[in-house]
């Protein structure tokens, strides 16, 4: 979780949404992105997005079997979607996210028992480091969006 912390940094560095993620493949990191959503215009750049794409070309394989994702926020469902075509084995995150988080906090496709794959989930790791992050990006958003108030 710590590298995946690491990627999240360079996002908040690069004004984008602080996401981390990396992929882990027999004790290796395979892949490491952060989101770059708004640097690449794409709705799709999400961090795990990325990271599955580099997977994918490390293992040659569109399969992910024998993979743990490690992400610093819940996964959204794009991307616990793409985590289930991919068949990782298994998603570790940090801190929950209540608004669209796929793994349990809005919905559950990562253990669906309708879908044809399942991925073990593990919630809380590092949680409050994860947490803090996102919530230090979205307090200095407010900030700089703030009216400046007149005397009229």
């Amino acid at each position: 979780m710590r590298e995946a912390l690491k990627e999240a940094r360079k996002a908040f560095e690069a004004d984008e949404v602080p996401v981390g993620a990396v992929i882990v493949y027999k004790g290796q990191i395979i892949a490491r992105a952060h989101n770059q959503i708004k640097t690449l215009k794409d709705p799709t750049a999400h961090a795990e997005m990325i990271a599955i794409t580099q997977a994918a070309s490390y293992l040659a394989n569109e399969r992910l079997n024998g993979t743990m994702l490690y992400v610093t926020i819940e996964s959204c469902a794009m991307c616990v979607g793409a985590m289930v075509l991919a068949r990782i084995d298994g998603i570790v995150y940090g801190a929950p996210d209540i608004k669209s988080g796929a793994c349990g906090s809005v919905i559950n496709l990562a253990e669906n028992k309708k879908l044809n794959h399942r991925i073990r989930v593990e919630s809380g790791v590092m949680k409050e480091e994860c947490a803090s992050l996102m919530i230090e990006f979205f307090q200095k958003k407010r900030q700089h969006n703030t009216p400046v108030k007149t005397n009229d």
